[in-house]
């Protein structure tokens, strides 16, 4: 079931779709070369599709399902499309040779058919995964704030690039993002839920990354769900507070809404997923390829996450629907109402 479209008023692209598309170029190729320099990070191939069965496979909430095919060649071996590659990335790390303070990073595209489609979701997930080889003095908060505020930079350099190329599309970040934890803002907004939270915190700071994603909080929800074994979201950091991941959210003036871009955080050490596991019920998942890696010390520390590619092409872009920046399948009814209200979809 799709959500109700977001139709802002008088909404017009303020580029053409000649323009979109050069523009989409730009975004990606600036964003990403910005992003290798700051963070030191090198592009790899990654793959598709992983084999099940593995514990590669981001499990993301925990209920979605995957796009999987039987392999013929392979003994009907089934094959899943990837949710991510967060775990995938912390294994190439280790067998690359990555060295510490460096990592990678590569273009993730991947098959979502339980995604609610919306003017920011669709069926096709394309985002930036990177991977960063760390140390274990590194597993702190202020580190992952050293790391978000960087990647933040990037975003305001390439907004600039934007506006240099195409004057219509006027800055709107502001200068410096602000740090805020999950438990706070559910002690600030208790009558709010989540989603609602996130719209006020970024609706008065303009840029703002929530600390600590996937533990249950002082109401006894999550914020959001995470899988229990990448990020890091039970450690103990200030304030009595858990979580060493978050989310990158941006104010979107055109949609008048919290806008997520960025999922990340520092993973998991044996310690933290072995608590995770356990917090999830999901302890069996010891026995999997990927878990006994890292519980055999064969997998390095690190801190990572992912980019959405069409999302910032959208917030840059000024776009109101992710299908202005991206081609995807979409419900008739979305397509034609987006047509009655100046929204082309590619």
């Amino acid at each position: 079931m799709s959500k109700p479209l977001i139709v802002p008023k008088k909404y017009k692209s303020l580029l053409d779709l000649n323009q979109t598309e050069k523009a989409i170029k730009l975004v990606k190729d600036t964003f990403q070369q910005q992003l290798s320099a700051e963070l030191n990070l090198r592009r790899v191939t990654a793959p598709l599709i992983v084999l099940q069965g593995t514990g590669i496979n981001d499990d993301l909430n925990g209920t979605e399902h995957k796009v999987s095919f039987p392999i013929k060649d392979m003994n009907k071996s089934v094959a899943e499309v990837v949710n991510s590659l967060a775990k995938w990335k912390r294994m190439a790390l280790a067998d690359y040779g990555i060295a510490k303070g460096c990592g990678i990073y590569t273009d993730m595209n991947a098959i979502r058919p339980d995604e609610e489609l919306s003017n920011i979701h669709s069926l096709y997930v394309d985002q930036w995964d990177w991977e960063r080889r760390i140390s274990r003095k590194d597993r702190n908060l202020e580190f992952l704030k050293y790391i978000v505020r960087k990647i933040y930079e990037v975003l305001k350099r390439t907004e600039y690039v934007v506006n240099e190329n195409y004057a219509t599309l006027r800055p709107v970040l502001p200068h410096d993002i602000t740090f805020i934890h999950s438990e706070e803002l559910q002690q600030l907004y208790p009558d709010l839920d989540p989603r609602q939270r996130e719209t006020e915190a970024a609706r008065k700071y303009g840029a703002i990354f929530i600390i600590g994603i996937g533990g249950v909080l002082a109401d006894g929800k999550q914020h959001d769900g995470r899988a229990p074994d990448y990020d890091d979201w039970t450690t103990p950091t200030e304030k009595g507070y858990r979580g060493l991941n978050g989310d990158i959210i941006l104010w979107n003036p055109v949609l008048e809404s919290a806008f997520e871009v960025s999922s990340m955080g520092i993973r998991v050490d044996k310690d933290a997923l072995l608590q995770q596991l356990e917090i999830t019920g999901t302890t069996d998942r010891k026995k999997l390829l990927w878990h006994k890696r890292l519980l055999n010390d064969e997998l390095p520390l690190s801190i990572g996450g992912g980019i959405g590619q069409s999302r910032i092409c959208m917030f840059f872009l000024q776009k109101a629907h992710i299908g202005e920046v991206q081609a995807c399948i979409w419900p008739h009814a979305i397509i034609e109402q987006c047509k009655k209200n100046n929204i082309f979809l590619l």
